[in-house]
């Protein structure tokens, strides 16, 4: 069952988390526009509380979708700490390394998941959750600090996710939005799962970031 953010954050709190990821997505999507020379378009972010056992349900319903898929996984690491999920339909990569120009020959595209495949979707996984991860936290005043991303390649949405991913006495806040690369029909979906352990310093960088403005 879905717990409303307003049981863990005041309406206060709330509309500043998402006045926060507003700002840092616009400004991470200029930013990705000057890396990739590519416009990224993020949507409204949505912002969900969950108990963490019903984390994996609620992500395989979000992506049920796909028939298949590509996930980009990537740690956080400093006092607003979790993991972020890139999801990707699979097959994406090889749309990617045109998008990006690439050079790419038949022989390393002949595999399921060729090397140059894989190592775009890590790449744009990693550029894409710098920015926004990154851009969150420079508002807030954190310093991250990033695990090497890791390639969970094409599987079932309902295979692709452990149910044992976070401690089920837990909740997680998830940051979710849909991004598309405007010069071509690829979207997928960008998850920010924040550890319950950031909560509490969570709540007052929110109140830091208002008292600039006051």
């Amino acid at each position: 069952m879905d717990i409303s953010p307003d049981t863990v954050f005041s309406e206060d709190e709330s509309d500043i988390l998402h006045e926060v990821m507003n700002i840092a997505f616009g400004s991470a999507a200029a930013d990705l526009a000057g890396i990739l020379d590519i416009y990224v378009v993020l949507n409204v972010p949505i912002i969900r509380v969950l108990k963490a056992q019903e984390l994996v349900n609620y992500l395989r319903d979000e992506i049920k979708g796909y028939e298949k898929i590509s996930i980009v996984e990537q740690n956080f690491i400093a006092k607003f700490k979790g993991v972020a999920l890139l999801v990707f339909p699979a097959g994406i990569g090889k749309s990617l390394i045109a998008l990006l120009g690439s050079d790419a020959d038949d022989s390393i595209l002949s595999d399921p998941m060729g090397t140059l495949e894989s190592e775009t979707l890590l790449e744009v996984g990693n550029i894409l959750v710098g920015a926004c991860v990154g851009k969150i936290a420079e508002l807030l005043g954190d310093t991250m600090i990033y695990s090497p991303p890791r390639l969970i390649i094409e599987n079932l949405p309902q295979k692709a996710l452990s149910s044992d991913m976070f401690d089920p006495g837990k909740l997680a806040i998830i940051l979710q939005t849909i991004f598309r690369f405007r010069e071509q029909d690829i979207k997928g979906s960008l998850f920010l799962i924040c550890s319950h352990d950031s909560l509490d310093w969570l709540k007052k960088a929110l109140h830091e970031f208002m008292g600039q403005y006051e």
